[in-house]
């Protein structure tokens, strides 16, 4: 879908600075947040209450303000701005989701998977993925082109070990230890650094 004379008049009045343009943005986009963060949510199956929620949209709109609408500005048109906004507001939602769960995970902060009603926690396997873009480029730096196709789809696309090993035809149970071999080389990348 292009992108409607609507979208392209808010951009343009948001980045020239008019006064009233960032509200009309926030009016017009603050659903859709709200249901990427609510979306990504489950399906990482991680609890968000309403704070939660809020927190998230706040960090998903200081995202776009950040740097004079760096991101704004990087957008080229090739798509609906909705569609382009769900992409950058996903990515600080699974951003700011891994760093709670690593907060949880080393006690910084309570877990709120922990007995709720309905959910189930989170598996080890969904715990250890690394949902840091950067973390994630590090990685896949050096490593061969199969290793970096099975990290890239469990850590940044989610999939299952299962998933994994039907798209790429490889064995599953070769999966794990492609990953195991990405992390050490991760902390080895770190060490020298």
């Amino acid at each position: 879908m292009a992108l409607t004379e609507i979208d392209r008049n808010l951009l343009t009045r948001c980045l020239s600075g008019e006064q009233g343009a960032w509200n009309d943005f926030v009016d017009r986009f603050i659903g859709l947040f709200i249901h990427v963060i609510n979306h990504t949510a489950h399906a990482r199956s991680a609890r968000v209450s309403a704070h939660d929620v809020d927190d998230l949209a706040a960090e998903v709109f200081l995202t776009v303000l950040s740097d004079d609408f760096k991101v704004l500005r990087k957008f080229q048109g090739k798509s609906s701005l909705a569609t382009y906004l769900t992409v950058i507001a996903r990515r600080v939602v699974v951003r700011e989701l891994a760093n709670k769960r690593m907060a949880e995970a080393l006690g910084h902060v309570n877990s709120h998977t922990k007995g709720a009603p309905g959910k189930t926690a989170a598996t080890p396997q969904e715990q250890q993925r690394i949902d840091d873009r950067e973390e994630i480029s590090r990685m896949l730096d050096g490593l061969a082109d199969s290793d970096a196709e099975v990290v890239k789809q469990f850590h940044l696309e989610g999939k299952s070990y299962r998933e994994i090993s039907m798209g790429l035809g490889i064995p599953q149970n070769s999966i794990g230890p492609t990953l195991t071999r990405a992390r050490e080389r991760m902390r080895q990348g770190k060490v020298q650094s």
